[in-house]
């Protein structure tokens, strides 16, 4: 089967982020980049696990070196720092609390993250879609009493609820920041263009970032609002929106050196972008895709929009999946480079930052094997990059390593 019937074929299981009708054709544009090639490879990794849509892999920051993959059905896996590792353990199993239909497959479990303090609190937060109607849920679980190894299906404090007009744009990325706060990155609802503004819209938590305190229960929340967020006095805004004006966010990292926040934002008709997270910034979707102008039906006179560092065209890729900074220690060729990939066409790339004079040098390729789906990436505790590609029902793991 030529890859086109492959593609053509996994599509309608596996397509992560919807890609409108517009964008679904070749499309004109600037010339394609010819990118300079890594001489970095990508193996396939963990072989003898079979992992079902594995939409997140993290660590937990405890010593203990596991990795854990997030199945999108509502299960979560723990494994050993082995890739020889032939049996996974059962760390959490929510399937039964969690929506996922493959044909509508924005939504399930889609986030996963360790408190700083996991090793002495055993708390852990998740983001996933609820069984009925179209909310997600971000909670907070425990691990067993009896068995620290083991989270507690049955130990779930719902921190935040999300109601969704539409099934895809979810997000779904948590992360827990240097500052010891829990951010998370919303899509603006879905559809297409955005119908309700919600991505310039400072009432609603769509189409922005939230950075809320997990450490303190304030105004009968089961959070608080850090004293220091963008919008606190802001009247009508939404206190816990640290920065908005996004369409789809998927990934949001953290450089595990210099503390920025990395985010990938799925596009819609032409152009995929980079941005790197500013306190209050506004990222301009829906009045702009990108650099460009996309729609003036909610602009506001006087805004001012964050540029994305780095943008690339849809006749270069069509979905894009955001990843880390390289911080390992087993591929000096990707030292201080952001790992991201594009869903569609499977390409790799890593691109370089220089965070003094804030400009992009160059963006490099890295040889993909067989043009993966690539659908996340994630790091563990030494600061190695996994990534996951799915193929129907069950992913592949890959690794990077120097070329031979």
């Amino acid at each position: 089967m030529n890859r086109l019937l492959r593609l053509l074929f996994a599509l309608p299981m596996i397509a992560l982020l919807v890609l409108p009708v517009a964008a679904q054709k070749p499309e004109e544009g600037p010339p394609i980049p010819n990118d300079p090639v890594l001489p970095v490879k990508l193996k396939k990794t963990f072989t003898n696990l079979r992992i079902r849509r594995p939409v997140t892999i993290t660590h937990a920051g405890d010593g203990s070196n596991r990795i854990f993959f997030a199945e999108q059905q509502g299960v979560i896996l723990a494994v050993p720092n082995d890739p020889e590792v032939e049996e996974p353990e059962v760390f959490l199993d929510i399937e039964d609390s969690v929506r996922f239909n493959p044909r509508q497959n924005e939504e399930g479990f889609l986030g996963l993250a360790f408190h700083p303090n996991f090793k002495e609190n055993g708390e852990f937060f998740l983001y996933y879609t609820i069984k009925k109607g179209l909310v997600s849920h971000v909670s907070r679980f425990k691990t067993m009493k009896d068995d620290p190894t083991k989270g507690d299906p049955n130990s779930e404090e719902v921190l935040l609820t999300i109601e969704q007009p539409f099934w895809n744009h979810n997000g779904g990325s948590i992360e827990f920041g240097p500052d010891g706060y829990l951010y998370v990155g919303l899509g603006d609802g879905g559809k297409a263009n955005d119908p309700f503004g919600n991505g310039q819209n400072l009432s609603t938590w769509l189409g922005s970032i939230l950075r809320i305190d997990v450490d303190k229960k304030e105004n009968g929340q089961n959070y608080g609002i850090p004293a220091d967020n963008p919008f606190v006095n802001t009247e009508g805004a939404k206190p816990e929106i640290y920065a908005y004006g996004l369409r789809n966010v998927w990934r949001l990292t953290f450089d595990r050196e210099t503390g920025a926040c990395w985010v990938g934002d799925v596009g819609q008709n032409l152009w995929e972008e980079i941005d790197i997270i500013t306190k209050g910034g506004n990222y301009g979707w829906n009045v702009r895709e990108g650099l460009h102008p996309f729609s003036e039906e909610f602009a506001k006179s006087g805004a001012k929009y964050i540029d994305p560092i780095f943008e690339y065209h849809h006749n270069v890729g069509k979905s894009i999946t955001s990843g880390y900074v390289y911080r390992g220690k087993k591929v000096p060729q990707l030292q201080g480079k952001f790992l991201y990939a594009d869903y569609v066409t499977g390409k790799v790339w890593a691109l370089e930052y220089d965070y003094d004079t804030k400009k992009v040098g160059k963006n490099y390729r890295i040889e993909e094997p067989s043009n993966p789906p690539v659908v996340c990436f994630g790091e563990t505790e030494d600061g190695e990059v996994l990534m996951s590609a799915i193929f129907g029902e069950y992913g592949s793991i890959y690794e990077f390593a120097p070329a031979e």
